[in-house]
């Protein structure tokens, strides 16, 4: 017969155990329930007005100083792309009884309807991708995007008819061309996605992307802008993971080989870790460089880089979900980014205009959601049930070791 004091020894470091397991496991459903507190409040206005054929009567129309556009033609479809890029992920989880999977279902379902509601060339809120302008270029590239991010939640469903309005939309872009820049991988991903669907596609605009991507490589996780080097976040923004996801639908189909999407993602896993070093310990980075009004989307390489699950291994879940927490909760717990009515306002930490570019509007500041990807994830993934850790500048400024940098080769 064990006696009752043995029993306790034995007992004890389980008992300990699963209080910390328990301690972890809250820890995570708290940090992933701000997440989807943050994406529902920065998302809501533009999926479920535009569900309701209301989004151009109520969407605000704020502009950037010496703003270039005609804001009515491109600011709906920059609010459409930008956030359902963000959401796809989330959305493509199967359905579930909690109250995040209520939530989730509800908001696809208005994804849907929206979706259906920007093709129909009679409603109010339809949205005309053949326009004298190459801004749709850009947007077209975040909705195709979402779309191959979540193909079973986002594109399968829609009706024939909604499917051939968007297939025949990113078809007409290419009377069109794209900018010498990032805007290359915009042309390139649209007709990767047309591939991806098994429409015919434009393979010269695809391999012109890839190849001057490969060309614009400077080493380090940094890709040029163009030919000459931009010090800003379009790294993240754009260029890691539009090249990434455009060389797996290659790589899939036998148009590239499966070695040049594994170096891009190795490249972007390099590029994470910067991300990850200038996030300061109040949640806090840097704002240098052209479009700083997309707040956190700037991270959108780490996200994805946590969504492919191929952080480097000494960036560990715990660390980075805290990081990004940080940013998250600093950016969006208050109200200084959002008008009364939750649109996203002009600015980075408050309404801030003259931060603006010539071509931002509302509808541009919607790439925000680019950095909640990995709720894409499932809840009881690594990265959402690893206990918090302090990331790494978080380390270095309470005078705990932390990982020195470094210069890679690949």
């Amino acid at each position: 017969m064990i006696k009752c004091k043995t029993l306790l020894v034995i007992l004890f470091p389980l008992i300990a155990l699963s209080s910390h397991a328990q301690v972890k496991l809250a820890t995570g459903a708290k940090d992933r329930a701000s997440w989807v507190k943050a994406l529902q409040r920065i998302a809501y206005p533009v999926i479920h007005n535009l569900a309701n054929n209301t989004l151009q009567k109520n969407m605000p129309l704020e502009m950037g100083p010496g703003y270039t556009n005609q804001v009515k033609q491109v600011t709906y479809l920059e609010a459409l792309g930008r956030t359902l890029a963000g959401v796809a992920p989330w959305l493509a989880l199967p359905d579930d009884n909690t109250a995040e999977g209520t939530l989730r279902k509800k908001m696809r379902m208005e994804v849907l309807q929206a979706l259906a509601n920007a093709a129909d060339t009679t409603g109010p809120d339809f949205i005309n991708f053949d326009i004298p302008a190459g801004q749709p270029i850009v947007d077209a590239a975040f909705l195709a995007h979402a779309f191959i991010r979540a193909p079973k939640a986002l594109w399968e469903p829609l009706s024939q008819k909604t499917k051939q309005h968007y297939i025949n939309s990113f078809k007409t872009l290419r009377n069109r061309a794209a900018a010498y820049s990032n805007w290359l991988l915009f042309a390139g991903i649209t007709e990767g996605f047309l591939l991806s669907i098994g429409e015919s596609y434009d393979p010269a605009r695809i391999q012109f992307a890839v190849n001057k991507m490969r060309e614009w490589y400077v080493g380090d996780g940094w890709y040029s802008d163009g030919e000459k080097f931009s010090m800003d976040y379009y790294n993240s923004f754009v260029i890691h993971p539009m090249l990434v996801d455009l060389l797996k639908i290659l790589s899939d189909n036998k148009k590239a080989k499966k070695e040049e999407y594994d170096q891009a993602v190795k490249r972007m896993a390099r590029h994470a870790e910067y991300l990850e070093r200038i996030i300061a310990p109040d949640g806090s980075f840097p704002v240098y460089g052209r479009s700083m009004t997309y707040r956190s989307g700037a991270f959108q390489a780490l996200a994805q880089t946590v969504l492919l699950e191929q952080l480097p291994e000494f960036l560990t879940p715990g660390q980075v979900r805290s990081a990004l927490t940080q940013v998250i909760r600093k950016l969006y717990d208050g109200n200084q980014n959002f008008d009364p009515s939750n649109w996203l306002v002009l600015g980075f930490n408050g309404h801030q205009p003259e931060l603006a570019d010539t071509y931002t509007s509302t509808g541009s500041l919607y790439m925000a959601t680019l950095a909640f990807l990995p709720l894409g994830l499932p809840a009881e993934n690594t990265f959402w049930t690893a206990a918090p850790a302090p990331w790494t500048s978080a380390k270095i400024w309470t005078g705990k070791p932390a990982k020195k940098d470094y210069r890679v080769g690949y």
